[in-house]
């Protein structure tokens, strides 16, 4: 019987505590720490092997096994080794254990995808469907309009507050992944959307709720808008917009990227504007539409 489980939960409390506090990770990727390491808990309870220290390079290579047998993604095993590498890695640092048995473990490659993006036609579909004489549909035109207009995550989006955006020069205050802030411009179009949103149904919505709130989008209860709520928004409106797609905040930040990049943007200016740490990222959205090709090679080649 695994009799430690107390003194594993002490050291992965520490971690977390460690990853929130010093390296300042978002709450969305300590929850996904904090389930992959659990799950190895679980195996090794399994195993009845006691502490983090008695773990062998053979039961990571055991546990390899089981989560390939479970058919999980490579991302998704590429992520869990990583937590669990990461784990051990403080856990040296602290002294609680000698060695890390995930140093020399095989992480598999991700399948890098290209990511998907909208055209220009869908993308007019959606911006035509919320009705914006009401207080919900101002509100969803103007989170539409921006995470197009910046490219900005949603988890961005939904932390903007009242005073981040500045329509004097059209731009707005992000604070992005390891709280590192950086202000992204917008357009006329998201100007005009935010515009009518905070005049007309903000404060109605504000009405509803039970304090005041300096957040930018607000619910139908008047509280923040929370990242599961953006993502049904956007559902809804590919529904009423009859697009046989689907479609994330994150396809939002590719098209805004991709677009960018067809029409002629440097990938530094990219890189800056999506808050990539490294350019190799931003490097995945260098793909072009056929559409794209096809223009370049009517006006370039000689007998297009």
């Amino acid at each position: 019987m695994f009799t430690n489980v107390h003194q594993c939960k002490n050291e992965v409390d520490q971690f977390l505590t460690y990853l929130r506090v010093e390296k300042l990770y978002s709450t969305h990727t300590l929850t996904n720490y904090e389930k992959d390491i659990a799950q190895f808990v679980q195996y090794m309870e399994q195993q009845q092997t006691e502490t983090f220290a008695a773990v062998s390079y053979a039961d990571v290579r055991a546990y390899l096994t089981i989560l390939y047998r479970k058919n999980y993604a490579r991302k998704t095993v590429a992520r869990k080794m990583s937590a669990l590498r990461s784990l051990y890695h403080f856990l040296m640092r602290e002294s609680l254990v000698t060695e890390n048995p995930f140093v020399f473990s095989h992480i598999p490659k991700a399948e890098r995808k290209l990511p998907q993006f909208l055209y220009e036609k869908e993308l007019n579909q959606l911006f035509l469907v919320s009705d914006q004489s009401t207080e919900l549909g101002q509100r969803n035109q103007a989170l539409l309009e921006l995470l197009y207009a910046t490219g900005i995550r949603v988890s961005e989006c939904i932390g903007i507050n009242l005073e981040d955006i500045d329509f004097s020069v059209e731009a707005v205050l992000i604070r992005g992944k390891g709280r590192k802030e950086r202000f992204v411009p917008f357009g006329s179009f998201a100007h005009e959307a935010l515009r009518m949103y905070l005049n007309e149904g903000r404060p109605i919505l504000l009405e509803k709720a039970p304090q005041a709130s300096s957040a930018l989008f607000l619910n139908h209860r008047g509280g923040r808008l929370s990242d599961r709520s953006v993502r049904e928004v956007l559902n809804k409106l590919v529904q009423e917009a009859a697009l046989h797609i689907h479609i994330s905040p994150h396809t939002l930040r590719h098209t805004f990227a991709t677009h960018m990049l067809n029409e002629g943007a440097d990938l530094r200016s990219v890189q800056e504007l999506l808050g990539h740490k490294n350019l190799s990222t931003t490097q995945m959205y260098t793909h072009v539409t056929k559409d794209r090709l096809r223009q370049v090679y009517q006006h370039t080649h000689p007998r297009a």
